[in-house]
């Protein structure tokens, strides 16, 4: 629940990105299942009644005038191309009414998509899962998982646990219990700032609208029901929080709202992204019986809870759409255990000085 609450549209990746590596067919395929996944959440929740705040639309927005030509190609590529009709390209002066900031050249705005409150999705799902007979163990850590004599075994400090299958669906929060999962997902530092309600005469976001941004250090943010300003960045690939979150975001706040530059900070949080190199999800069968998801790489509001359904298809005997999912290129990380985190590190440190230049 500590995550932006955007849903995006398709994968992480662009989908011209992805036919350029699959095929059109295939790229297709991925952009529909993601529709699908958006559309389940919307499906789950209304049944379910759990009240998740959703407000639509996302922008995208381009911080270099070299990536506005990409932004506008990808709207007319998703429209004629993909039949995806909700994405149009925004120029400065459309981006600027829109965001009420002229710190942007360009972008695109998708109607088809846009933010939810994710801790009210995610406590609503508990309830859900316990109503349905599900047994939740709250701060019970799997700390081993092994797979014998068909039976899979997870270890924790205050009992083992026996199944006959076992899915993995931490994400970034795996740590060391297994070890294809953690060479391929990578846990990521990312915060965010809640300012103080705005009041209806802003001029931030009139719309309502979620926005992220081109940077490779990607900034994000929405406004809430009440007013206020939900500002994430500053991804780290390290371990440790900031020492003062709400510094660093009232920085970038108002490097693209100067007015806001002294606004207060009432609340500042900090959680892990999962990522893959490719931004891909990763999903494998780790172990005989015990599959691994994640790595979702921003997109896991929509696409986790969707996989989790996928999962329950094939532990009923259909496994077609999760190895849409598993046939995904996705290398792991270099470096091994022991350095893996540290070339990371540099690599984004690089990324970020491009961001600037």
């Amino acid at each position: 629940g500590r995550n932006g609450g955007q849903l995006g549209t398709g994968q992480r990746a662009w989908a011209e990105e992805l036919e350029a590596e699959y095929g059109f067919s295939r790229a297709k395929a991925l952009l529909d299942l993601a529709e699908e996944a958006k559309a389940h959440l919307f499906e789950f929740a209304a049944v379910n009644k759990i009240e998740i705040d959703y407000m639509p639309g996302q922008m995208s927005v381009a911080h270099k005038q070299r990536y506005v030509d990409d932004y506008k190609a990808h709207a007319e590529i998703m429209a004629n191309r993909f039949g995806y009709p909700h994405i149009t390209f925004m120029d400065a002066r459309e981006t600027a009414e829109r965001l009420g900031s002229t710190r942007y050249f360009g972008g695109t705005r998708d109607t088809g998509t846009g933010h939810i409150h994710p801790l009210k999705l995610a406590i609503g799902t508990a309830k859900v899962a316990a109503q349905a007979g599900a047994q939740l163990f709250e701060q019970t850590p799997a700390t081993g998982i092994a797979s014998l004599g068909g039976k899979v075994k997870v270890t924790t400090p205050k009992g083992t646990i026996s199944a006959e299958k076992c899915l993995i669906g931490v994400n970034a929060h795996g740590g060391t219990l297994e070890p294809i999962s953690a060479a391929h997902i990578m846990p990521i530092g990312s915060f965010i700032g809640a300012t103080v309600p705005l009041g209806a005469d802003t001029k931030v976001l009139p719309g309502g609208e979620a926005v992220d941004d081109s940077r490779f250090v990607v900034r994000y943010f929405r406004k809430s029901t009440d007013g206020r300003l939900l500002f994430g960045g500053r991804e780290i690939y390290a371990v440790n929080d900031p020492k003062d979150i709400h510094v660093h975001i009232r920085r970038q706040i108002a490097e693209l709202y100067p007015d806001l530059r002294d606004v207060e900070i009432s609340h500042g949080w900090g959680g892990y992204v999962g990522i893959t190199m490719p931004r891909k999800p990763f999903v494998r069968e780790v172990m005989p019986n015990v599959i691994s998801v994640g790595g979702y790489s921003g997109h896991g509001v929509m696409l986790s809870n969707f996989f989790g359904k996928l999962y329950a298809e094939t532990v009923a005997g259909n496994r077609d759409r999760l190895r849409l999912i598993e046939d995904l290129k996705i290398p792991a990380f270099p470096g091994g255990r022991r350095f893996r985190a540290p070339l990371l590190f540099l690599a984004l440190n690089w990324y970020a000085l491009r961001d600037r230049i």
